[in-house]
């Protein structure tokens, strides 16, 4: 799974990190919603700013792919998969002595394997109750502060579900969702995991155009 911290230039420069790179459309609808972050410290020198584009789309058939091995490689079947979200991380600094630079796209998706439920998961709510403001500090200081809206932190959105026995702490599985796209994609997870719903089928290689 994707993980935010240091290593996040590193991981667009050479194009993914288990969650796969990214290509944009020049046409078509803009993502649903946009967070862009501000101008930070990049881990060996340079700055880095970040920009989130939101879903949820369909996953293109790389990413299917994708979610069939991993399904497979766990004894399980793939239901269906859910492209949440893009990230887009551009670095300016200086290499061999000049000015550079890099950057490049992860893609957040969910492959709804057919797991089975856990009995847990109020537990794992509460651990996640319990740490999400370290969460959300640990965030803005790498990526700048958490999103909000008139005052008020957007949810974080687990990306493997808790319901399923999704980790409510690590690092890579949460991701700050603006609070009406949210509850698109909690709609949209039931739907995922039942076999033969809009998210078995594969969608465009590029749904979604950036908006300035």
């Amino acid at each position: 799974m994707f993980r935010l911290p240091g290593t996040l230039l590193m991981a667009l420069m050479v194009g993914s990190a288990g969650c796969g790179s990214a290509t944009v459309s020049s046409s078509g609808k803009p993502a649903s919603a946009k967070w862009v972050g501000p101008t930070m410290p990049g881990p060996g020198g340079g700055t880095v700013r970040t920009v989130i584009y939101y879903g949820p789309w369909q996953c293109n058939a790389r990413y299917m792919s994708q979610c069939e091995r991993r399904c497979a490689s766990e004894g399980h079947a793939l239901l269906g998969c859910i492209w949440l979200a893009d990230l887009k991380g551009d670095w300016q600094g200086r290499f061999a002595f000049l000015p550079a630079e890099a950057g490049g796209y992860l893609a957040f998706k969910h492959c709804c394997c057919d797991y089975s439920t856990v009995s847990d998961v109020q537990s794992r709510r509460r651990t996640w109750n319990n740490a999400r403001e370290g969460f959300r500090n640990q965030w803005g200081r790498e990526l700048g502060a958490w999103p909000q809206t008139d005052g008020n932190n957007w949810p974080g959105h687990h990306i493997f579900d808790l319901l399923h026995g999704g980790d409510p702490t690590a690092r890579g599985n949460v991701l700050p969702v603006p609070p009406e796209v949210h509850e698109v994609i909690n709609l949209a997870y039931p739907a995922c995991y039942t076999r033969g719903g809009e998210w078995s089928v594969v969608g465009p290689d590029r749904p979604y155009v950036e908006s300035p």
